[in-house]
């Protein structure tokens, strides 16, 4: 339609500093009770820690809801 102009996203640049993640205590007594119930068994669980294999498969991001 003529006359809206453009559309899209506008690009933001912040010059700001980067927020730091704080470090994390993987076997901390919190995250191991996380680890027992999104985990089915221990190659599961270094996958989902980040401890990947040469060769595993990489899952898909998102799942289809249908």
């Amino acid at each position: 339609k003529p006359g809206k102009g453009k559309k899209g996203k506008s690009h933001r640049k912040y010059r700001g500093k980067k927020q730091k993640k704080p470090e994390v205590d993987i076997l901390s007594p919190a995250a191991m009770l996380n680890l027992y119930y999104i985990a089915h068994n221990v190659a599961d669980c270094l996958q989902l820690r980040g401890f990947r294999w040469p060769g595993a498969p990489k899952g898909k991001k998102g799942k289809n809801k249908t």
